[in-house]
């Protein structure tokens, strides 16, 4: 029985300050399976006051200390990756095969790639007499998502202990099951008293409270662009490091010598992989005018191909959106685009046949979109494709840029050369050439109001790391010359 009433602070499970609580809803059936607590202000206050203590003495353990930390997560990890696997589908709504082998894979996966980036990392180098040192950058308030929740919590939580820093964790009240499940975790790992602290709760109380606590040096968060900017506000008078992943409304460029049936039908399963709700899933797609009817056709029969339905059924292939607050916002969304005049190739609102309970949504096909219409312009976070005519490749480029955001582009060709050429001219943090395998040592990260900062290998190490200079410390000439001191201090 999981600790979910309870939260883990200073190395124990503890009774909240207060009395709120809220149901975990299964969105398969949409009937509450558990019970959280949900944090104040207290429960922060007690959570950040044992990260601070414990980071006096935790950030000065030796490197290879913290390496052999990460590698008793993992095996504590592995030990409990069926039971993790099940608790995200439960939560969310993921098929089982989704879950075992994607979601649940991916907390391992980072595990694994921070202990080769722990390998080759250079924590210290030399710039002329400069010593360079890369130091753990404080207390670290990290605030999770709902949709891949243990990619989120374990590509920081990991690097932030690899860095040397103590942290406070509030994922997301939807899916805060698998995050109890990995305190648990670290805790049978032997993570020290302090280092890692979580409390549930919602965002306006919970988060808020963290994000302008004066003690937390540094906000990692991974949601909306909503949510982000109200962070960076909460965050700015304390001038705290705030790491942000946002929204993203990703093009896929599908040149003019691809495979068309193979390219479409890809980019469809792309689109609606963990029922559509992915920031970086490929939802615009633009095809050569000439190619847009017969990628329409393709379309609608991988979108067809789908089985939607519980998450337990093994012939599931699409499970629910995981809330009525993100089903609703599909619906209307839905309907907009219809609104607005968009061909409705394939789906549509409602629920598909036979599905009378639980937050299912059709896997819905756009065609002839226009750049100006909402469906090509607002996140949607469903299983909704938008299918865009181009004129030529600049036209192509020019449509995939014309976007507030910046996390990701797909680009396929049959010509490599050509679709580096294109992935070069795209506005994004990510280029995804000819679907490739993921890679959990790519930086990931977005531009404009996808966020700022990057994640994963090396760059989600360096987010929870500050540069110090000791300027002179292989000085051999002793004090040298330095001019006046004070033409560079604040009291200049």
């Amino acid at each position: 029985m999981l600790n979910a009433q309870k939260f883990y602070i200073d190395g124990i499970w503890v009774a909240p300050s207060g009395d709120a609580r809220l149901a975990v809803v299964d969105p398969c059936t949409e009937e509450a399976f558990a019970q959280i607590a949900l944090g104040n202000a207290d429960d922060v206050e007690r959570a950040v006051t044992a990260a601070k203590r414990a980071f006096a003495s935790f950030s000065l353990t030796p490197l290879t200390e913290r390496v052999a930390l990460i590698r008793r997560i993992l095996d504590a990890y592995t030990a409990r990756y069926d039971e993790m696997a099940d608790v995200i589908s439960r939560e969310i709504g993921a098929p089982k095969m989704l879950s075992h082998t994607w979601q649940a894979a991916l907390g391992r996966r980072h595990l694994e790639e921070l202990l080769r980036t722990c390998e080759r990392f250079a924590w210290q180098r030399k710039k002329g007499t400069t010593l360079v040192n890369y130091e753990p950058v404080g207390v670290a308030a990290l605030i999770t998502p709902w949709n891949w929740p243990i990619n989120q919590i374990v590509c920081k939580v990991a690097p932030a202990i690899a860095a040397g820093c103590t942290m406070v964790l509030k994922p997301s009240e939807i899916s805060p099951l698998n995050a109890v499940l990995f305190a648990e975790i670290l805790d049978a790992a032997g993570v020290p008293p302090g280092v890692f602290n979580l409390v549930n709760g919602d965002g306006p109380t919970v988060g808020a409270a963290l994000c302008s606590h004066p003690d937390v040096d540094m906000v990692s968060f991974t949601g909306s662009t909503r949510a982000g900017v109200e962070i960076a506000k909460l965050a700015a008078p304390t001038v705290k490091r705030v790491h942000q992943e946002l929204g993203g409304k990703s093009a896929n460029i599908l040149l003019d010598d691809v495979d068309l049936e193979a390219a479409v039908t890809s980019g469809v399963y792309e689109c609606f992989g963990n029922s559509g709700q992915s920031c970086n899933a490929p939802t615009r797609m633009l095809v050569p005018a000439a190619l847009h009817d017969e990628a329409v056709r393709i379309a609608q029969h991988a979108a067809a191909s789908h089985c939607v339905g519980p998450a337990n059924d093994d012939r599931t292939t699409m499970g629910p959106v995981v809330s009525d607050v993100q089903y609703t916002r599909v619906q209307r969304l839905i309907k907009k685009g219809i609104e607005e005049g968009a061909l409705l190739a394939a789906g549509g609102p409602g629920r598909p046949d036979g599905l009378t309970r639980g937050y299912y949504a059709r896997p819905t096909v756009f065609a002839n979109v226009d750049p100006s219409m909402t469906i090509a312009r607002e996140e949607i976070f469903g299983p909704v494709l938008a299918i865009m005519p181009y004129r030529d490749e600049e036209d192509a480029i020019a449509i995939a840029n014309d976007t507030p955001f910046g996390l990701a582009a797909y680009v396929q060709s049959a010509d490599p050369a050509r679709a580096r050429r294109v992935a070069f001219r795209l506005r994004a943090g990510s280029v995804y050439l000819n679907y490739p395998e993921w890679d959990a040592g790519s930086p990931f990260g977005g531009y404009k109001r996808s966020g700022n900062g990057r994640e994963y290998g090396e760059w989600g190490l360096e987010a929870f790391l500050e540069v110090k200079a000791i300027v002179g410390y292989d000085d051999q000439a002793g004090l040298g010359t330095r001019g006046d001191v004070r033409a560079n201090s604040s009291e200049a």
